[in-house]
C-alpha cells in the first residue's frame, strides 16, 4: 500500500467512524447518511485512490479544475457532484460530467442548466442551495437563495425539461442570525425541506455538513455529507 493510499485510507475510516457515532447518537440506521468526499485542490490520482478504498460520491467546486479530473477518471463508477457556485458560462461544460448539481440559487441557472442537459441528452439531478444568512429575496454571501426564494425555483425546476428537483443544499453561514449554530442552522434546513417534500416527497436529498460539523448536520437529519479536510487533508493555498 503506498503512503497515500494508507493516508487515505486512515482519514476515511476516522470519517466513517464520526459518521456512525453520529447515526447511533440521533437513532438513524447508518445506510440513512452517504458520504460525498470533496476532492478540490487534489489530484485525479486521489479520486482513483478513494475508488479503490470504496468511495462512489466526489464533489468539486471549480469547474476548472472538475472537468479534466472527470475527464481522466470517467472510467470509474462515480457520481460526480458540482457544488461550487456556477456561472453559467460553465454551464455546458458542467453538465457534460456533473451528475448532481448542489447550488442551484437562480432562476437563470435553471433555464441555462436545463438547455445544456436538453442538448446533451442528459437528467440532471438539482439541490437548491439555501442561503440563511440571506435577507428575503437576496442571495448569501457564499451564494444560495434566501429560505422564502426556495417554491420558486423549487417550481422552475420542476418545469425544466432534462431537470430533477432532488433536495436542499446549504452552508452553515458565518455571519446572520445563525453564525456560529451550525445545530440551528441545520434545523431550519430541514424544516424547509420538511416542507418542500409535503408537495415534493422524491426531493428527499438534504445535503449539510462538512468536516467540522458533519455531527450537527446528521442529528439534524441531513441526507449527505460534504467532507473534504478531514479525508484529503488541509488544503494547499490557492494561488
Amino acid at each position: 500500500m503506498t503512503d497515500r493510499k494508507a493516508e487515505l485510507a486512515e482519514n476515511l475510516a476516522r470519517v466513517e467512524e464520526r459518521i456512525a457515532t453520529a447515526c447511533a447518537a440521533a437513532g438513524r440506521p447508518r445506510e440513512e447518511v452517504t458520504l460525498i468526499v470533496v476532492t478540490k485542490t487534489y489530484p485525479a490520482s486521489d479520486v482513483r485512490i478513494l475508488h479503490g478504498l470504496g468511495v462512489r460520491n466526489v464533489a468539486e467546486n471549480r469547474d476548472q479544475d472538475a472537468a479534466p479530473k472527470a475527464a481522466a477518471c470517467a472510467d470509474l463508477d462515480l457520481t460526480w457532484h458540482f457544488v461550487g457556485q456556477l456561472q453559467t458560462n460553465k454551464v455546458r461544460s458542467v453538465v457534460g460530467y456533473a451528475d448532481v448539481v448542489q447550488s442551484v440559487d437562480r432562476l437563470k441557472l435553471v433555464s441555462s442548466l436545463s438547455a445544456a442537459a436538453e442538448r446533451a441528452g442528459r437528467e440532471l439531478g438539482c439541490l437548491i442551495q439555501v442561503a440563511l444568512d440571506a435577507e428575503a429575496g437576496g442571495r448569501g454571501d457564499r451564494g444560495g437563495v434566501s429560505p422564502d426564494g426556495v417554491e420558486e425555483l423549487a417550481a422552475a425546476v420542476d418545469a425544466a425539461p432534462g431537470l430533477r428537483l432532488g433536495g436542499l443544499m446549504t452552508v452553515a453561514p458565518l455571519v446572520g442570525a445563525y453564525a456560529g449554530r451550525q445545530r440551528a442552522a441545520f434545523d431550519r434546513l430541514m424544516d424547509l425541506s420538511t416542507a418542500l417534500r409535503a408537495t415534493r416527497p422524491a426531493a428527499n436529498m438534504v445535503s449539510a455538513g462538512m468536516s467540522a460539523d458533519l455531527e450537527d448536520a446528521i442529528a439534524a437529519g441531513a441526507t449527505h455529507v460534504r467532507v473534504g479536510t478531514a479525508v484529503l487533508g488541509v488544503r494547499p493555498k490557492l494561488g
